[in-house]
């Protein structure tokens, strides 16, 4: 019996595999696996759902959250570089946390801790108490924002275009959502903005419940080994029989680790100064609170179509740079709409920066494609992420300085277009069809 077995059984036999998380999924009864494949859908959308409506609401209200705590321009600019800092700082934390706990009880916990920091923020009663809250809240952002690509490409590896997209386009509905309803809905509440930031820890509440029987689970797909095995085509782990995880990569070695780094650090520049800053520059154009809320959404929105489609478009183009040079075309397009003509074409630079905005999905497709591995998707998406969210910290605080003391909104909107040119010029660099794992050997 033993002569027929092939050199790969015969090493499966002598020692215990390491199985990838997708071998685990094969060992359950298929209504097992039918049933977790749906909830695992589910936990990815509503997860996607809640990582940005504790920034966009903010945005919405900002005005009255400022005069609230008595914040400067200055100080709101520093308000709004804390989620890129949070993220950079928390989501490099991400991998490990998943090795130890895995991904799910990462998520879980990073969906309570959202749902937590949104209830304590608006009551906290001072300026301090209000960001550390919010430092909460983004830090369990953080590290699903890192989890996601890792999650997805562990599960659906087959399928990285398709839920990619359908992750970006949950982010971007919660995105918008957060915009266009908080100033009304703050109305209905009784024109209380702490009311109007709070109601949204409920739906991060949501969140936390289809990642609990995941985390209950054993031999799910998002076991601990969901980060630590490489997988194959198929999802299935390439180093079965060694009986020991790979190597960690020396990603910093990699070019193209480098040029998505700062691809997303540049894109996130752009859309975190719109999303804490656009409504204003709407509201001093003389556009009314509420229809400014509304262009916002606008620009949030067009992400959810098109976080769908271009994720799947890239996936099927060996080089992504021509999407990245659309992108920022019409990023330069709105950004000098809104420099002659702020409230006159409100419209339509809220839907070209809306398309500008969608180079998220598109870095967040690319991290999957660069990377072989499950292991090197972890790696290269913490690198990505934390990197780029640290370069995109000074963004929306410098565009807080320039308007406080140019009195307008001319220099930040010169800042903003000026960044597009270097965010195409990486972004092609980025969308090479490459592997890190690949030019992190060479350079050993």
């Amino acid at each position: 019996m033993m002569a027929g077995m092939t050199g790969e059984e015969t090493r499966t036999a002598m020692s215990p595999p390491i199985r990838s998380s997708a071998q685990d999924a094969e060992l359950q009864p298929p209504a097992t696996r039918a049933w977790m494949t749906r909830v695992v859908i589910i936990g990815i959308v509503l997860t996607a759902l809640n990582l940005r409506p504790a920034i966009t609401s903010l945005g919405a209200l900002l005005e009255e959250v400022r005069d609230g705590l008595g914040m400067s321009g200055s100080f709101a600019g520093l308000l709004t570089s804390v989620p890129p800092l949070c993220f950079a700082v928390f989501g490099v934390m991400a991998p490990r946390l998943a090795r130890r706990f895995g991904p799910a009880a990462v998520v879980c916990a990073g969906m309570v801790a959202i749902a937590a920091g949104l209830v304590i923020r608006p009551f906290a009663g001072n300026t301090a108490g209000f960001l550390v809250a919010s430092a909460l809240a983004l830090m369990g952002i953080a590290v699903s924002n890192v989890l996601m690509p890792v999650i997805v490409k562990r599960w659906f590896p087959d399928r990285v275009g398709s839920m990619t997209g359908l992750y970006s386009m949950a982010l971007a509905l919660g995105t918008a959502a957060a915009a266009a309803v908080t100033v009304p809905m703050t109305r209905a509440l009784g024109g209380s903005w702490h009311a109007g930031l709070a109601v949204w820890a409920g739906l991060a509440a949501v969140a936390v419940l289809p990642w609990i029987p995941l985390v209950r689970a054993r031999g799910t797909a998002l076991s601990r080994d969901a980060v630590s095995a490489p997988a194959s085509a198929h999802g299935v782990s390439s180093a079965s029989g060694t009986g020991q995880e790979p190597s960690p990569l020396r990603i910093t070695r990699s070019r193209t680790a480098w040029a998505l780094a700062v691809f997303f650090g540049l894109q996130a520049t752009a859309a975190y100064i719109t999303m804490g800053w656009m409504a204003q520059i709407f509201r001093d154009a003389g556009v009314p609170a509420g229809t400014a809320g509304l262009l916002l959404a606008v620009t949030m929105v067009m992400g959810v179509p098109l976080a769908f489609v271009i994720p799947r478009l890239a996936t099927r183009l060996p080089h992504q740079g021509p999407i990245v040079v659309a992108l920022g075309v019409c990023g330069l397009v709105g950004y000098a709409g809104l420099y002659l003509a702020p409230a006159g074409g409100a419209w339509a630079w809220a839907l070209l920066l809306g398309i500008a905005n969608c180079a998220f999905p598109l870095a967040l497709t690319m991290v999957g494609m660069r990377a072989r591995t499950g292991a090197g998707v972890a790696q290269l998406s913490a690198f990505a992420q934390s990197t780029g969210y640290l370069i995109s910290i000074p963004g929306p605080l410098l565009v807080g300085v320039l308007y406080q003391h140019s009195g307008g909104w001319g220099l930040p909107i010169a800042l903003m277009a000026g960044l597009m040119i270097p965010q195409i010029v990486v972004g092609i660099l980025a969308g090479r069809d490459r592997t890190v794992e690949d030019e992190a050997a060479r350079r050993r």
